[in-house]
């Protein structure tokens, strides 16, 4: 096996899974209210939504770029900690209740 085929296919899945955990935490952000990023004591929804949605972005217009890059790993982090942290601490809040 070619190592430099081996190489590209794991960094699409690496790409893919990257785009799957930012997409996910874009998309989970936007489902609650912003009454219940104040009663979890988060950031704001805006500030979340704001986050999650431009790693988002940055990770589609940067497509063609490594995804072990520094904007996109800074964006990863913050969004596994949305997806972490606040996810649960807004469905404890919410009770199942959006």
């Amino acid at each position: 096996m070619n190592i430099y085929a081996f190489n590209s296919t794991v960094m699409l899945l690496v790409l893919v899974v990257l785009l799957a955990i930012k997409g996910f935490a874009f998309i989970n952000a936007l489902t609650y209210s912003a009454e219940a990023y104040e009663a979890a004591g988060k950031l704001t929804k805006q500030a979340w939504c704001a986050i999650t949605g431009l790693g988002f972005a940055a990770q589609l217009i940067l497509i063609n770029s490594s995804p072990l890059g520094i904007i996109h790993l800074v964006f990863t982090i913050a969004s596994l900690v949305y997806i972490a942290d606040v996810r649960p601490a807004l469905a404890e809040v919410t009770s199942g209740r959006r």
